[in-house]
């Protein structure tokens, strides 16, 4: 028997019938269920017929090398469309022997596991990293920018970054800040892995090809925009928050709709809001950050003390109470990390709203101590910025007070 063959096995007082898939240990058999999940079973002891020979070709996945690149097809009428692998759900497959979703697909297996790809542009795959995102670190976002870069700089009309959705916000935020983009780069990944029917990698994967497609040249996130399979939306990269642990449409734009759309079924792309247009800047490099930036939640109860983790660094971010507030008793400590050297900046933990510490006592004291406001930056978004900006600003108190990358709205108006 071999994988594509239909076959029925008996294990276990239990019978399973679908079709052979390849296993990543010899001791385990897989096989896709009618319903459209896999099962592993235990080799020994089961009872296999091969009901009918080849009735699927199915090619086994390969772990690709990270940083090689290889051209899937080519044809003059078509864009050229960069696919960098990061790893994720959306490349992912199941590891029977512990039933766990690990990362395994490189570029080229993506477009295997979706061929609903083929035909939309000529495709260039990249492997940047192999890892789930909670894996996801500084270094890697600066190798990530410099692949960009040089797939853009080759001649790629557009770029889809597969990437695990958990710390997605982070990386589209790094790579907005660290990039002036000519073309659109569209981060896209899967909440649920392909052995699942309710699996949204290929929906997700042919929108962010469409939107790589399209003239917004922006860093952007490309995920569903409900729990149907109708419409992907289009985050902006700074903005976009992941809200759900589980659903299809967990992302969200914080305070305002989102900047896009990509209709399924017609394919059109459509925008919303003004956004920069593609070819409207030169394409630019700016990869340093220093990554000895903290954040910190503020909770009713904390000790001061809390605040020793962050003494002697570059940055703090603290994600304050409604219009930017800690515990008075904070307040010297935080002023004291100041004097030492810390850049300190004031977010809030409201999904909306902005920072302001000119209305109460307490925020006027915060900015007395040396504090500097965030405005309506999303706390992680801030981070992001603020390791960029220690490293790239001339003065990083107005940068930070400055939208470089969409990352703060003019007005905090919801549902503009």
């Amino acid at each position: 028997m071999n994988p594509g063959d239909r076959v029925r096995v008996d294990s276990d007082d239990r019978t399973y019938e679908g079709v052979l898939l390849p296993s990543s240990t010899d001791d385990d058999l897989v096989v896709k269920l009618e319903g459209g999940y896999n099962v592993g079973i235990d080799r020994e002891g089961s009872e296999i017929d091969v009901l009918a020979e080849d009735v699927y070709e199915i090619d086994g996945a390969q772990d690709g090398d990270e940083g090689e690149a290889s051209t899937v097809e080519f044809d003059d009428d078509l864009p050229t469309i960069s696919l960098i692998s990061t790893g994720g759900t959306i490349a992912s497959t199941v590891d029977y022997r512990t039933g766990a979703v690990t990362a395994q697909f490189d570029a080229e297996d993506v477009l295997r596991a979706v061929p609903d790809l083929a035909g939309r542009a000529n495709y260039r795959g990249r492997v940047v990293a192999n890892i789930l995102s909670e894996n996801m670190e500084p270094p890697i976002w600066q190798d990530l920018a410099r692949t960009v870069y040089e797939e853009i700089e080759a001649g790629a009309d557009g770029v889809v970054v597969m990437h695990g959705t958990d710390t997605m916000q982070y990386s589209a935020s790094a790579l907005a800040f660290m990039l002036e983009t000519p073309v659109p780069i569209v981060f896209t990944g899967s909440q649920r892995s392909a052995d699942r029917p309710s699996s949204d990698n290929v929906m997700n994967a042919v929108s962010a090809v469409e939107a790589a497609k399209s003239d917004c040249a922006e860093v952007l996130v490309c995920m569903h925009a409900s729990d149907s399979d109708t419409t992907c939306a289009l985050h902006r990269g700074t903005r976009v928050r992941k809200n759900h642990t589980s659903r299809r449409d967990a992302f969200e734009t914080v305070g305002a709709e989102p900047l896009g759309t990509v209709d399924y079924e017609s394919e059109d792309v459509t925008f919303r809001r003004a956004n920069r247009e593609r070819d409207a800047v030169d394409l630019e490099l700016s990869p340093a950050l220093e990554t000895d930036v903290e954040l910190v939640k503020f909770t009713p109860g904390m000790d001061p003390a809390f605040l020793e983790i962050a003494e002697g660094s570059a940055g703090l971010i603290v994600e304050g109470t409604g219009l930017g507030h800690v515990h008075t008793d904070l307040i010297p400590k935080i002023e004291d990390l100041i004097g030492d050297g810390t850049t300190v900046v004031m977010t809030s933990q409201c999904l909306e709203g902005r920072v302001c510490d000119r209305v109460y006592d307490t925020g006027r004291d915060l900015l007395e101590a040396g504090v500097l406001e965030g405005e309506d930056t999303l706390p992680g978004t801030a981070k992001v910025k603020l390791m960029w900006a220690l490293e790239n600003s001339e003065d990083v108190d107005e940068a930070m007070g400055t939208s470089l990358a969409g990352e703060i709205r003019e007005r905090s108006v919801p549902w503009e």
